[in-house]
């Protein structure tokens, strides 16, 4: 028993000299803040970043366009009333919705009377879809992340 309680505080003093946040975290399951600007840290794979990327250029870059840039005239509805896809990015809405919301909006497509998002399930594994949400949280500034997080996330 004392054996073991010691290994696990020398993993926890170990783990704390670390500068690289995502061991702690997987510890303590608490995202973890940077001390040098009080945001949170993201810890994505680079390498689900980049399949992420490749599913995004493959099936969403016709609509919502390269790097998540959207269409200009995003908030104003077509004559049909639906509105354009939006950006992506910090400068839109995406980071207003959990994780949960964003897989779903991408597996079951946006309601018919408000938007023209087709539904992804079926067509993309959910591996893919993950990766795309990682991708597309990779296009937002630290701070819109931030904020993302403490307001949506981190409440799911």
């Amino acid at each position: 028993m004392i054996k073991q309680l010691i290994v696990w505080l020398g993993v926890a003093v170990a783990v704390s000299g670390c500068t690289d946040s995502s061991a702690l975290r997987a510890l303590t399951g608490k995202p973890q803040i940077n001390s040098k600007t009080g945001l949170i840290e993201r810890n994505f794979d680079k390498e689900q970043i980049k399949r992420g990327e490749v599913v995004y250029t493959a099936n969403c870059v016709g609509c919502h366009g390269v790097a998540g840039a959207g269409t200009p005239d995003w908030r104003k509805p077509n004559a049909d009333g639906k509105y354009p896809p939006p950006p992506l990015d910090s400068t839109a809405h995406a980071w207003h919705h959990s994780t949960a919301v964003l897989k779903k909006t991408i597996l079951k497509g946006t309601p018919p009377e408000i938007g023209s998002m087709p539904a992804w399930e079926g067509k993309l594994t959910e591996q893919q879809v993950d990766d795309v949400i990682v991708w597309i949280k990779s296009l937002w500034s630290d701070e819109i992340y931030d904020t993302w997080y403490k307001n949506f996330e981190g409440k799911s």
